[in-house]
């Protein structure tokens, strides 16, 4: 995969060349990278991509953050609505 394709604004790269970068920076950078995805693509080759390239250092925020990326969304519980709130036997 062309890195272009991967990280066409060049966000990922330049968050590694951050001097003293935080996760919740991180994150904020990987969720713009996200929105800047066309709705229908596939993320995790992408992904993939990026951590081959620039994933060698470990030690940086990004890293993790990447890594993240790749595992798959938990399934949203059902957290109550009108039936949880009425009496069982209720009709």
């Amino acid at each position: 995969m062309d890195l272009t394709l991967a990280d066409p604004k060049g966000l990922i790269r330049e968050s590694y060349r951050i001097d003293g970068i935080t996760a919740g920076e991180c994150r904020s950078i990987f969720m713009d990278w996200a929105l800047s995805l066309p709705l229908d693509a596939d993320t995790r080759a992408p992904l993939l991509h990026l951590i081959a390239t620039y994933g060698t250092d470990t030690t940086h925020p990004m890293t993790a953050v990447l890594q993240e990326g790749l595992k798959a969304p938990t399934v949203p519980k059902r957290k109550g609505g009108r039936a949880a709130r009425l009496p069982e036997n209720y009709s």
